[in-house]
């Protein structure tokens, strides 16, 4: 099997998978390469063995992307490297992700301060979103500028989706600022899922996110349709995502959240029309 076909394998089983089909076949497996990237350094980041191995794993990464940018890159990231050309990608927004990634390796984040989440969003996401903005085509202030928002937007969503998965790792990601706002003054994760306030701490992570979404609407209503099909999709998605978690609360017991095959489809033939 090609490196491309295991990229896109990869990425077959989650909502990503149906927005980046719909793109031109580079665009599409440069998204697919992108996305089994940070998979595979995400699945480092949430392993629940020794952190100096995981750190090692992460470093070895650090010089699988140096080799790209060197002209020399191993056999199994042909496929990444092929993106790196096309679309003239950015070794910072790959470097980010990994320094992302390695900031849930080197302790367990818990109600971090703003500054730190708005880091830990900047990198995990929005880098993403800086990569894929290129593949996009969409133009430079722009594209940063939808990066930041939506891959924020995104971030601030999958927080208050997976508070009890997070929590069952000893991850707390919302920040102690909102936390102290409700009254919560502890930072363990187990006790602030359980605490009768926690709505009220989850509302503003709500608001913020919504604000995002708002922002990145705004831009994308001001591009090429054709350039921001994908991104459309994936905040609509998510948008959805976030409603049902409003609707749903964040009392015990939280059922989870997620989209049927048959609601992604109709969003996504509705960004096709």
């Amino acid at each position: 099997m090609s490196t491309t076909s295991q990229a896109a394998e990869r990425a077959s089983g989650s909502s990503f998978y149906r927005g980046m089909r719909i793109l031109p076949r580079a665009e599409r497996e440069a998204m697919f390469e992108i996305y089994s990237f940070c998979r595979a350094v995400d699945d480092i980041a949430d392993d629940p063995g020794p952190r100096e191995p995981r750190r090692g794993q992460l470093q070895a990464w650090r010089s699988d992307i140096d080799a790209i940018y060197h002209g020399a890159p191993p056999p199994h990231l042909l496929g990444l490297a092929q993106a790196v050309r096309t679309f003239d990608l950015n070794r910072e927004d790959f470097m980010a992700v990994i320094d992302g990634m390695e900031m849930d390796v080197l302790a367990d984040i818990r109600a971090p301060d703003r500054a730190t989440l708005d880091l830990y969003c900047d990198r995990v996401a929005c880098a993403v979103g800086r990569l894929s903005v290129r593949v996009f085509g969409m133009g430079r202030e722009a594209g940063l500028a939808l990066a930041h928002h939506l891959g924020r937007a995104l971030q601030l969503t999958n927080i208050l989706r997976d508070l009890d998965e997070d929590a069952s790792l000893g991850r707390l990601y919302l920040p102690r600022d909102v936390l102290r706002d409700a009254g919560i003054e502890t930072a363990e994760p187990a006790a602030v899922l359980a605490h009768p306030a926690l709505g009220q701490a989850c509302a503003a992570i709500v608001t913020l996110a919504r604000a995002d979404f708002r922002d990145a609407n705004a831009i994308m209503a001001k591009s090429p349709r054709r350039v921001v099909r994908a991104p459309r999709i994936m905040g609509e998605a998510y948008r959805a995502i976030l409603d049902k978690l409003v609707a749903r609360g964040f009392a015990p017991p939280r059922m989870p959240v997620r989209h049927s095959r048959v609601k992604l489809l109709l969003i996504v033939l509705r960004n096709l029309v």
